[in-house]
């Protein structure tokens, strides 16, 4: 039986997504991974969502079971003994909390970021608008406005191949890499009705990404999210 490490909630998941050139990858691909495409398009996405019920090993943490997170990811796939596993790297996660931050940090050699953040959900005349902000240097945000009637995520579409990758991977080292999985069921989506995104990429993320501050993601979507676990992991 896999060993729990955190399980949690993740609500109303703001989701921009991006076609890049697969080049501007490659120094963050970790070792015996590769990425994984949709329709021969290479995505990043911007994610913005509500961490609730969190508990670490079992535990609640004062202070630390319910707090934002917004990353940016990319999607690879493992070859394990003839099984390819669907994954997730991150670029960078931003929480709220220098505890998460010093923990993922130091422990897990993730790359968290400490920023102030705030959110908002408001439901109003059929609509819900989701809302996740945070600040360096100023206020950076992404906003999602959907039908407030979810809908079950089709299969084979690209809503599917975004929030259905089971394994997250961690580049330690130029020959070593973290895999961890996290379960959690199908998740619905609610029909996207307009967005607004507002963020300084190249501060935020490094000048290789700024340019994405001038691009259209390729979609945006709310999806409504579930309870999850994420189990302990290991170097493979």
């Amino acid at each position: 039986m896999a060993n729990t490490f955190l399980q949690a909630e993740w609500r109303k998941l703001a989701m921009a997504n991006y076609a890049v050139d697969k080049s501007l990858l490659n120094s963050y691909l970790p070792h015996r991974t590769e990425l994984d495409l949709w329709n021969n398009t290479c995505y990043v996405s911007l994610v913005g969502f509500l961490f609730t019920n969190t508990k670490l090993k079992g535990f609640r943490i004062p202070f630390h079971t319910n707090f934002e997170e917004v990353n940016l990811r990319f999607y690879v796939r493992y070859n394990d003994s003839g099984t390819w596993k669907r994954g997730v790297v991150f670029v960078k996660e931003i929480v709220p909390k220098p505890a998460l931050t010093l923990v993922a940090n130091t422990v897990y050699k993730e790359n968290y970021e400490t920023m102030p953040m705030e959110h908002s959900w408001i439901t109003a005349n059929h609509t819900i608008t989701a809302e996740y902000k945070w600040k360096k240097g100023r206020w950076h945000s992404i906003k999602v406005k959907a039908d407030q009637v979810s809908v079950q995520i089709a299969a084979g579409s690209e809503e599917e191949f975004i929030t259905e990758h089971y394994w997250g991977y961690t580049r330690i080292t130029s020959t070593k890499t973290s895999e961890y999985q996290v379960e959690h069921p199908k998740w619905d989506v609610y029909p996207t009705k307009g967005y607004h995104i507002d963020v300084d990429f190249g501060n935020i993320y490094g000048e290789e990404f700024d340019f994405l501050k001038n691009e259209n993601p390729k979609s945006v979507f709310l999806a409504e999210g579930s309870p999850i676990k994420v189990n302990a992991g290991k170097i493979i």
